[in-house]
């Protein structure tokens, strides 16, 4: 079938950049509660940022209804406690002051001594300089990723809306990405670490993945239509790529739901954290990042309309 044909058909049937204050709404939906949440509470940092120790012990069956007081009493002068947070059947989680693995092994006779059989699932341990010096470089590379995105979309596109709107989609998957674990960290002591943080820069680059091969549509078709509105070029485009996003990003949400429901408990909130960046990367490259440029040429046009620009 003719392009045009599919095209205007396109336009006048299915006109979706007409609801896109809706669009805006429903981002705002799940944007204000991340951010009043991290405002309110922030996130919760795991041994990796805030140094420590974080040991995952394995307790005998009969041993599994072992109250806080009596872990933290036992291990007194052997290793201060934090928390201690349940991580599966008779499986606990005990957060400290930082130990060698000379202490670790006190820790773990004088469990087997009073509990029983006492198997040790992971033992992590991190400096609290090193804690810091970590949070910094990731706050740097977030940064430099973003930078580099901009610069690149507004030199492919030759026009700096492009560069603007595509990071503004990108951070708007951050902001949601991060107020919800800000909200489970709240709730249910979800910590951060460093996966959390791979999950974080996973979610910018698919973000802007989408967003880019909306925007080549919307090149494409302004120079087969020169003669369309702005808002009828965006509209089409949006269409044409609607079907090759959505199949693409469930490809992949599926696979992520399956690694949230049955993978281990060491990647479950790594998975959890892909997943909600798949999912608001797929919206935001449609129904965000499109209505941004739509939003971007209505505020241009207005200001070529003022009186003093006459």
């Amino acid at each position: 079938m003719n392009i045009s044909v599919i095209l205007y058909s396109c336009i006048y049937n299915m006109k979706l950049m007409k609801f896109r204050n809706l669009y805006f709404f429903i981002s705002l939906i799940f944007l204000i509660p991340g951010l009043i949440s991290l405002a309110l509470f922030g996130l919760r940092p795991s041994v990796d940022f805030s140094g420590g120790t974080l040991l995952e012990v394995q307790m005998s069956n009969d041993k599994c209804q072992i109250l806080d007081s009596e872990l933290t009493s036992q291990l007194e002068g052997k290793f201060q406690i934090d928390s201690v947070q349940s991580s599966g059947e008779c499986q606990f989680i005990l957060r400290g002051k930082e130990i060698s693995n000379e202490q670790k092994d006190l820790v773990l006779n004088a469990l087997q001594m009073q509990f029983g059989e006492v198997q040790e699932l992971r033992f992590e341990t991190v400096g609290p300089t090193l804690g810091r010096e970590l949070l910094l470089k990731t706050l740097i590379a977030v940064a430099v990723v973003a930078s580099i995105i901009t610069l690149y979309v507004w030199r492919q596109f030759d026009e700096l809306k492009y560069g603007v709107c595509a990071i503004l989609a990108m951070f708007h998957d951050s902001l949601i990405l991060l107020g919800s674990f800000s909200l489970l960290g709240h709730f249910f002591g979800v910590e951060v670490d460093v996966l959390f943080v791979t999950a974080l820069l996973t979610t910018l680059s698919f973000s802007v993945h989408d967003t880019i091969v909306v925007y080549d549509r919307i090149r494409e078709l302004k120079r087969l239509h020169p003669k369309l509105q702005f808002v009828q070029i965006v509209n089409a485009a949006v269409i044409q790529t609607l079907a090759r996003s959505i199949n693409n990003s469930l490809t992949i949400i599926l696979m992520l739901l399956s690694l949230v429901l049955l993978g281990g408990v060491t990647i479950r909130w790594f998975a959890v954290a892909l997943l909600i960046g798949s999912i608001t990367g797929t919206y935001s490259s449609t129904f965000t990042a499109a209505p941004l440029l739509l939003l971007w040429e209505q505020v241009k046009q207005k200001r070529n309309l003022s009186p003093r620009n006459l």
